[in-house]
């Protein structure tokens, strides 16, 4: 297909086509929030020892560390007259998440969930990614924020709506939430049911009322590969140089957990290293034997070569999303115990406390998607980069505060925090980052900025274990506080970040 690039002079678009160009991210977060409320549920249920589930979890970061570059490198590259640039991903995504929503609460066994795992992430990747460059291609600089917030206010609605849903099967609709061994609940079954009828209707909503704006130019695709590569300045050597040192960190850090017979998930940690080492090498031999016009090769390279802005805010995604992943994984058990006093799992006590931890989180989701609408005023008056330093404040020290509290309603406080902090990262980064990337490149490196999603996430899985039972004594209530640290060193890194010309 031809290389494209978008009109640098965009109109300004009204209240509802914003909404409308939106909108599919209702049905993308109905997905997200589904897998995460439910998966460790269904695992459990299939028959999953509770010791790996980390372990299966990681199929959804693999996935998006894999599929999210290639996405944004080839969504960057189309264009088709009826269907546009973005929206032939969203469909495609749509229809196979949709299908894998249907699929994951009627698995047989453990390992065609796991499977299922894999094609739901994957496909929900698919059009998730573009989102964020439809963003970029379709709005002007001084309404990207208000664009990147209306989706934020759509991933919280989302959120609440999907996160309840099986609790609203089984008290108010009567639907069982219990099931003979091995199977899972009619109450989940249905909410899957739900979230894939509302995933398929939100994205074409969005697919079938919005228009992207035709290429601009007419460079072929050899041209514009040609532009990016001039564009690199790093001799191919260099590239080998780096993958064989990276290659190096990994087998050093292999024989370390080997040798002092540490958790066998820090090996996942390797992998991750491992994979970069492998693609620098791969990329590097390639440049010099080959073509530099290869699409593998202008990924590597164009990684090598990110952005300014991107790499500062890189530093922030990454504190910022290890410290939502220490959240999301430690909560129950830190209030359980905590506040709760209670660790086993059949007493009246844990089952109230879990209960509580599901609120507080559709209470948080909640909170996100009234301030989403709010954010653009207040990123207007202060800049975004100290918005998104304050937000991420108030998220660290509302899970620092869990330490403090006696009472549970409180807790509603510390999540109102983590609710600010939540509608800031899901908008503000992205707002930044688009204002400094070429259009030529936008879904490429939208894809790339979310490896500093999934990175702290695959750390956090293999990680976070191993540090709370060697040095907190197994006391989860710590993993809050070092994730509060984690928000507010995110919130510091902000201003590193240079915003350009747009505040």
């Amino acid at each position: 297909m031809k290389g494209v690039s978008i009109t640098s002079k965009k109109p300004k678009l009204s209240f509802w086509q914003i909404w409308n160009m939106s909108f599919g991210f209702l049905g993308i977060q109905f997905g997200f929030a589904l897998q995460n409320a439910n998966t460790s549920r269904i695992f459990e249920t299939l028959g999953a020892d509770t010791e790996n589930l980390a372990f299966y979890w990681l199929a959804a970061p693999v996935t998006g560390l894999v599929v999210q570059p290639i996405i944004g490198y080839y969504s960057d590259r189309t264009w088709h007259p009826t269907w546009g640039r973005r929206r032939p991903y969203f469909t495609i995504g749509a229809l196979l998440a949709t299908a894998a929503l249907c699929i994951m609460p009627n698995s047989p066994a453990l390992w065609v969930a796991i499977g299922t795992l894999w094609i739901m992430d994957g496909s929900i990747n698919i059009s998730m990614e573009p989102f964020r460059a439809f963003v970029g291609d379709m709005l002007p600089d001084e309404q990207r924020t208000q664009g990147f917030a209306m989706q934020s206010f759509f991933i919280g609605v989302g959120a609440v709506v999907a996160s309840i849903l099986p609790w609203v099967f089984s008290h108010w609709l009567g639907v069982s939430n219990q099931a003979e061994e091995g199977q899972i609940p009619p109450s989940v079954k249905w909410s899957f049911y739900i979230g894939a009828f509302a995933f398929i209707t939100a994205v074409m909503w969005t697919v079938f009322t919005t228009k992207e704006y035709p290429p601009e130019d007419t460079d072929t695709t050899d041209q514009v590969d040609a532009e990016l590569i001039n564009n690199n300045t790093t001799a191919p050597a260099t590239y080998v140089k780096i993958g064989l040192a990276l290659l190096f960190i990994t087998i050093a850090l292999c024989s370390w957990f080997y040798m002092a017979d540490l958790n066998p998930q820090l090996y996942v940690l390797c992998g991750v290293i491992g994979f970069f080492a492998i693609a620098y090498v791969v990329a590097g031999l390639l440049m010099i034997n080959n073509s530099p016009t290869n699409g593998f090769i202008q990924i590597v390279q164009d990684f090598q070569h990110m952005p300014k802005t991107m790499v500062q805010l890189a530093y922030v995604q990454f504190f910022s999303w290890f410290g939502l992943f220490t959240m999301w994984i430690y909560t129950n058990s830190a209030v359980t115990s905590h506040i709760f006093n209670s660790s086993d799992t059949t007493s009246a006590a844990y089952n109230e406390g879990a209960d509580w931890v599901s609120f507080l989180f559709s209470w948080y989701n909640g909170v996100a998607a009234i301030l989403a609408l709010i954010i653009p005023y207040i990123s207007k008056a202060l800049s975004r980069r100290h918005t998104h330093l304050i937000a991420l404040c108030c998220g660290g020290l509302g899970l620092i505060s869990f330490y403090f509290t006696t009472n549970h309603y409180m807790l509603l406080v510390s999540m109102a925090g983590v609710g600010f902090a939540w509608a800031s990262i899901l908008s503000v980064p992205y707002s930044m980052l688009s204002s400094s990337l070429p259009a030529k490149k936008m879904g490429y490196y939208m894809g790339i900025f979310n490896f500093f999603i999934v990175i702290p996430q695959i750390i956090a899985a293999s990680l976070l274990g191993f540090l709370i039972t060697t040095f907190f004594d197994s006391e989860f209530i710590f993993a809050l506080i070092l994730g509060g640290g984690s928000l507010i060193l995110a919130g510091i890194l902000c201003l590193l970040v240079n915003e350009g010309k747009n505040k």
